[in-house]
């Protein structure tokens, strides 16, 4: 208690270069916490979406997630319902389960035969019900009312939906749809061509021909398009499609061709007359912390039952967001290595210049009986006070900034997101990271006074004494 208390004297004997030095732990504290709790915003933002539309695990049919992607058709999973009853109904996963539901993707093309214009488009038939509960996913209490937007499909309607602003654009849905910034495209004059392949497929004359005889063409207020693809048997089919809204969707590359409807038309599309299946299975947990657990268990599940399916993760299905997550901690082991290297060389300055000022006292100790290991111990001890008075003022006063910053409102748009989110500092739960900063710039500052204190334990007794 003695070493303490002379240790805490000695700090306050030179009160400016002390505070200087504390100050300086303080900042280096204030800068990681503050940028630790953006990088912890940011990983449960991205985890937060990615759940909310895809859910934490899809499972597909075998191959799928290899080759798939190019006949959706003939890799879509048989008989769906009955696999979600058994998901559904385990009592292992019935406890985790928020939401179990069936999508189907697939590409065609989209035509508005009105204006004579054509787009290539990738569409996700979904149950709009279903993908209301999953948007309502918040289990880290980041997203407000603000962000649930109306989803633009109904259950009850399964002729209507959304497309992508891009797609609203190429096709002239500008002025329909009353989007903003939104140019209609200008016609182009094409030069005749002598040796022209076959006509392009009229879609006007599919689409009514795809209708029973003596029905009427729907009438709706809505813009009117038509989806051609390509059923399983390699048929053409085209439905009609009534759109009710443009909405961006982050990337251009998707939003020039995306098409949201409702899983019952995705159906008639893809499958025609046929049998009704799914693509894919999508499945929403309460938890992520249970992602693992039960992933396990869905593959025991389907390997009892001898079903040919496949579990896959949101990580997976989404690979930029665990690169995006390592190129944040790259750039967080970043700050924190410079601001160690500050606050290491900022104590080994300022233990210096102690040891220098106190070399006489240090031959009187010295003379006095106190060994090296005493001296050694002295000093050792002022840089851990300083390390623990700079850290825990800088936790202090980067908690206070945090909460006075998220108290602000402040909206940024992140990319890949098509509309603004809270810009929030994650406070809840972070007490990893503030004992990690508190811990690891106190060790670095008992670190830094090692080579002081060993120049202090060295110095002769005789020196030490005359030395002026």
């Amino acid at each position: 208690m003695m070493l303490f208390k002379i240790a805490f004297r000695n700090i306050l004997r030179n009160g400016r270069r002390s505070l200087m030095t504390a100050s300086a732990i303080a900042v280096g504290a204030v800068a990681m916490i503050l940028f630790g709790e953006y990088l912890g915003f940011v990983m449960v933002g991205m985890e937060t979406g990615a759940v909310e539309s895809s859910g934490h695990l899809t499972v597909f049919r075998k191959g799928y997630f290899d080759f798939g992607s190019g006949n959706p058709a003939a890799y879509s999973i048989d008989r769906y319902e009955s696999v979600i009853h058994l998901i559904k109904n385990d009592p292992e996963l019935k406890p985790e389960l928020a939401v179990v539901t069936p999508t189907v993707s697939l590409f065609g093309i989209a035509g508005n035969f009105a204006l004579d214009a054509s787009k290539t488009f990738f569409g996700v038939g979904f149950v709009p019900s279903d993908r209301e509960k999953m948007r309502r996913w918040n289990e880290y209490g980041i997203m407000r009312d603000y962000h649930y937007r109306d989803l633009g499909v109904s259950d009850n309607d399964e002729n209507h939906g959304v497309v992508g602003v891009g797609l609203a654009r190429v096709l002239g849905l500008c002025k329909p749809l009353k989007i903003a910034d939104c140019p209609s495209p200008s016609k182009v004059v094409q030069a005749p061509v002598t040796d022209a392949p076959a006509p392009d497929v009229n879609l006007a004359e599919l689409s009514a021909r795809d209708r029973p005889a003596g029905q009427p063409a729907a009438k709706n207020s809505a813009p009117r398009i038509d989806l051609l693809a390509a059923t399983a048997e390699g048929a053409p089919n085209v439905v009609s499609f009534f759109v009710n809204k443009a909405e961006n969707q982050g990337f251009k590359e998707l939003d020039d061709n995306y098409v949201g409807m409702n899983i019952r038309l995705a159906q008639q599309l893809l499958y025609g007359r046929g049998e009704r299946k799914a693509v894919s299975i999508a499945i929403q947990l309460h938890r992520s912390e249970d992602m693992a657990g039960a992933r396990a268990r869905l593959n025991r599940l389907f390997a009892e039952h001898h079903l040919d399916l496949e579990v896959h993760d949101f990580t997976e299905l989404q690979p930029q967001y665990n690169q995006i997550i390592g190129f944040l901690s790259a750039i967080f082991t970043f700050i924190a290595v410079i601001m160690g290297v500050i606050v290491l060389f900022t104590v080994v300055n300022t233990m210096s210049m102690s040891v220098m000022e106190r070399t006489n006292e240090i031959g009187t100790a010295r003379a006095m009986g106190v060994r090296r290991s005493g001296i050694r111990r002295q000093f050792l001890i002022e840089g851990w006070m300083l390390g623990v008075i700079g850290a825990t003022a800088g936790l202090i006063l980067g908690s206070l900034i945090a909460n006075w910053f998220n108290r602000l409102g402040i909206t940024y748009l992140p990319p890949g997101q098509a509309h603004p989110v809270p810009l929030v500092l994650l406070t809840q739960g972070g007490w990893g990271l503030l004992g990690s900063v508190w811990f690891g710039l106190m060790l670095m500052a008992m670190i830094a006074a090692i080579v002081p204190a060993n120049r202090a334990a060295r110095m002769l007794v005789v020196d030490a004494l005359r030395h002026v």
